[in-house]
């Protein structure tokens, strides 16, 4: 079935639309679900808070800004994290009342997309091939053996190419951080 297929499904609430997909897309969720928990339950809990996620949020996917399956990974990677962060809160245990508010403040969060837009437009810069590995590293969390092993590569030189990578981008990014 094609993608757009199951999305006019979503779009006009057709719940085989839901089904359909899991059956083509879930293994591809579990694959950006999978580095964030460790717990198989967790996971398939999340998976299923994804599928919800899309369809309710299958109005806001857009063509123009970008495909289908960046999307889709994306609200994965976002409701794999919102659980793991969730997690790290329920193992530390609640903040004390006169805890510092986390929520960032007007300031710090013009900054925080400044850097955001910066780090984007230094991306741009890389490859191809070598963007594609820093946001399977950095965005995604994927072990390096796992990277290694499935480019047919070494570790070592997944890391160095990573290494490399940071590199570059700390130099790009010297002036725009400061």
């Amino acid at each position: 079935m094609a993608a757009r297929d199951i999305i006019e499904k979503l779009k006009n609430r057709d719940e085989s639309g839901m089904e359909e997909l899991l059956q083509h897309y879930g293994p591809l969720m579990r694959y950006v679900i999978r580095p964030f928990l460790s717990d198989e339950r967790d996971r398939e809990e999340v998976l299923q808070n994804a599928a919800l996620k899309v369809w309710q949020s299958i109005d806001r996917f857009d063509e123009e800004r970008g495909s289908w399956t960046s999307w889709l990974t994306a609200v994965a990677r976002n409701a794999a994290l919102d659980m793991a962060r969730a997690e790290k809160r329920r193992e530390a245990g609640e903040l004390p009342e006169d805890a510092h508010d986390p929520a960032p403040t007007p300031e710090e969060t013009a900054l925080r997309k400044e850097r955001q837009e910066a780090l984007l437009r230094a991306l741009e810069t890389l490859s191809s091939g070598d963007r594609v590995l820093f946001y399977r590293k950095y965005y995604y969390r994927q072990p390096t053996a796992q990277i290694a092993a499935e480019l047919g590569a070494t570790e070592r030189s997944v890391e160095g190419r990573l290494y490399r990578i940071r590199q570059k981008l700390k130099e790009l990014l010297k002036g725009e951080m400061s």
